[in-house]
């Protein structure tokens, strides 16, 4: 019996000759690697960005096959902690293949927007550390391009893969029917890629699927075998503010991947644009939409206090059908449907919360404090500590502080001299600390004998009343040593010599 996902990974592109769509991203991802065969250059780590199924790991997988190079990947099924992207990403980027040769190592971090909770802990500082000194090409393979670390983007090369048209997809479809001995009626192939939705993967997978158990496939079996395709927001906006129909409006919804909590802030963002058009004018359409808009935050809020999400469908006709039948003037011309603000806020202060989680956590393994007081009540006091220059080397050398956290503790907006030199005082005084140490451990080698000598003879003095003990018993030994019999002198010389002597492992 075969499998829905044998057909996708037979018919994978073994050469980036044979990806399908994003000839502009292939030639970008074929140049930067053509660098890597004569130099290292100046970005070591490319980003793969785009949604899935479009062939951004099919890619990564081609151009290793043609150039050659190992693969070594990480994908989300494993753990992407610190030690073990260091373990693993961090060793394969310094050393080279097993027969000797100069031959690259591709280094693939699949899902790289997905370095979540504690399984994945320090991940995304481990990678932004192997970019800047790997000697072997990354690839790191993202749905969305601002899940990934800012520190990251900066070093890498960002290619974005767009969805597959329909009209691409084809000739793809019929190759695999070609090889697998499929007849196919008329517009079958269209129909099944217009339903993938540019996904190529869907459409591989729907394309086996109908023709399991068949050798000819037809129109009237892809219309009962098609597929639930999520909605995209940007083709239900229109349907809200360009409608006049509450119902369909709202039906339109219904396969949109948005929860209500995320809808209202899609139409909070454009209302204003859309019903005002370039002027910029606030009309009576603007204060109907809102009115309906704040009806609807009511509805969510109460679902949020009282957790009945069947509230849910008010909220929703209120912000989609209430939208729609305030607008009373047709605006012409296009405006363009804008991302809601408040997500690219948060997006940009997240690699701030981030740098502030890992501070907190440092912090408080320092000072035996939780994590949650070190960071309401101790990254106050180590900003003050950072800004004065009696403090700041050994709060750094403390903590271990990287750059970044510097800079964050500083309250800067850019690396300064003064940063970069506090952390690089703060680094050769750690590297001295653990070369003491280790100096420490390898010293005594030359004079083993001697040195444990004396930690024998140390051993013996610190034995509580050993010294005065031995020197009394010595006293008393030769006082009465002329008043004793030449047997018990005889056995006191023998009971002395077979006493074993203390050392250090004895206390």
């Amino acid at each position: 019996m075969t499998h829905i996902g044998e057909w996708a990974e037979k018919y994978r592109p073994g050469s980036l000759s044979e990806i399908v769509g994003n000839k502009k991203a292939v030639e970008n991802l074929q140049e930067w690697a053509q660098k890597w065969t004569y130099t290292i250059p100046e970005k070591r780590a490319v980003i793969l960005a785009g949604r899935a199924g479009i062939g951004k790991t099919s890619a990564a997988h081609a151009l290793a096959n043609d150039f050659g190079w190992e693969i070594i990947e990480l994908n989300a099924s494993d753990k992407r902690t610190a030690d073990a992207v260091e373990r693993v990403a961090g060793s394969a980027s310094k050393m080279h293949s097993l027969d000797g040769s100069t031959s690259r190592r591709l280094i693939i971090l699949d899902e790289a927007d997905n370095l979540h909770g504690s399984s994945d802990r320090g991940g995304t500082r481990a990678i932004g550390n192997i970019i800047k000194r790997t000697k072997q090409p990354i690839v790191l393979i993202a749905n969305d391009l601002y899940g990934i670390s800012s520190t990251v983007r900066s070093n890498s090369l960002e290619i974005k893969f767009n969805s597959i048209q329909s009209r691409s997809m084809v000739p793809a479809l019929k190759k695999i029917c070609r090889e697998e001995g499929i007849m196919c009626g008329v517009g079958v192939l269209e129909k099944i890629a217009e339903n993938a939705d540019g996904d190529l993967r869907s459409a591989v997978n729907d394309l086996q699927a109908v023709s399991m158990g068949r050798d000819e496939i037809y129109i009237e079996d892809i219309a009962t075998s098609q597929r639930d395709t999520q909605g995209s927001i940007f083709k239900v906006l229109p349907k809200i503010f360009k409608g006049t129909d509450p119902k369909k409006a709202y039906e339109a919804t219904y396969s949109l991947d948005e929860s209500p909590e995320d809808l209202v802030h899609w139409i909070d963002e454009n209302l204003l644009y859309q019903y005002s058009g370039k002027e910029g004018i606030v009309n009576e359409d603007i204060k109907n939409g809102y009115g309906y808009l704040a009806r609807a935050d009511l509805y969510l809020g109460r679902v949020k206090k009282r957790q009945n999400y069947r509230l849910w469908r008010y909220a929703g006709m209120l912000m989609t059908g209430g939208i729609a039948i305030s607008r009373t003037q047709q605006k012409g011309g296009f405006v363009r449907y804008q991302p809601p603000s408040l997500w690219r806020r948060l997006g940009q202060l997240k690699a701030k919360r981030n740098l502030r989680d890992n501070l907190s956590v440092k912090i408080a393994a320092h000072c035996h404090e939780s994590t949650r007081y070190s960071r309401s009540n101790l990254i106050p006091v180590y900003r003050q500590l950072l800004k004065d220059d009696n403090y700041s080397v050994d709060s750094a050398v403390n903590l271990d502080l990287s750059v970044d956290e510097i800079l964050y503790l500083t309250g800067g907006r850019t690396v300064t001299k003064k940063i970069q030199k506090i952390h690089e005082l703060a680094q050769d005084r750690i590297r001295e600390t653990i070369s003491h140490d280790i100096e420490f451990y390898t010293s005594p080698r030359k004079g083993s004998a001697s040195a444990n000598k004396g930690l024998e003879e140390f051993a013996a003095s610190s034995d509580p009343g050993s010294s005065s003990s031995t020197i009394d018993s010595n006293d008393a030994t030769d006082g009465n040593d002329n008043n004793r019999p030449e047997s018990e002198k005889s056995k006191g010389s023998s009971e002395k010599k077979g006493k074993p002597q203390r050392t250090l492992f004895d206390f």
